[in-house]
């Protein structure tokens, strides 16, 4: 959008339906794509009022499809998951509730696939330069510790 073009309510209006039907958003997406549109906070309150009322936005459906989907397609952990969501400003009952649209059985073998894919991918011969490697990767795609590290001493092994 063009500096300093402002939308009417009723053209923001509009266009915010459609980029919420289009897929799912947080309230702070929403919020902060109407004050680009240089809407005044009264006519931003009153839309995203409307577009909650009307079921547009639902906060906990925007954290099972945001969880879902970023475990699913990026392998993300947990950890980086929450952090995602309360950047976006969710609430801990939303979080919990887009976290149980990940099941434990999927959770391991995923962080085990991102492991296994991971050392095949690394060249040291150092079996403690692997391991911390392997540990970081997965950890830094957001599974937690307690869970990386078993795994990886399990796959590494060393004399």
């Amino acid at each position: 959008m063009e500096h300093g073009k402002r939308l009417t309510p009723a053209a923001a209006k509009q266009k915010i339906y459609r980029y919420c039907a289009y897929q799912e958003r947080s309230h702070q997406e929403v919020r902060d794509k109407l004050y680009e549109y240089g809407l005044y906070t009264s006519d931003v309150d009153e839309i995203l009022s409307q577009l909650i009322t009307e079921g547009f936005l639902n906060e906990e459906r925007f954290a099972k499809a945001f969880a879902g989907g970023k475990f699913r397609m990026q392998h993300w952990g947990r950890v980086k998951i929450v952090h995602e969501l309360e950047a976006h400003g969710l609430t801990k009952n939303c979080i919990k509730a887009g976290l149980k649209e990940i099941d434990e059985e999927d959770y391991q073998r995923v962080l085990y696939d991102v492991l296994d894919r991971k050392l095949a991918q690394l060249d040291t011969t150092n079996p403690f330069v692997t391991r911390d490697k392997l540990a970081r990767y997965a950890i830094q795609k957001g599974f937690e510790p307690d869970l990386v590290w078993p795994r990886v001493k399990n796959l590494v092994a060393v004399a």
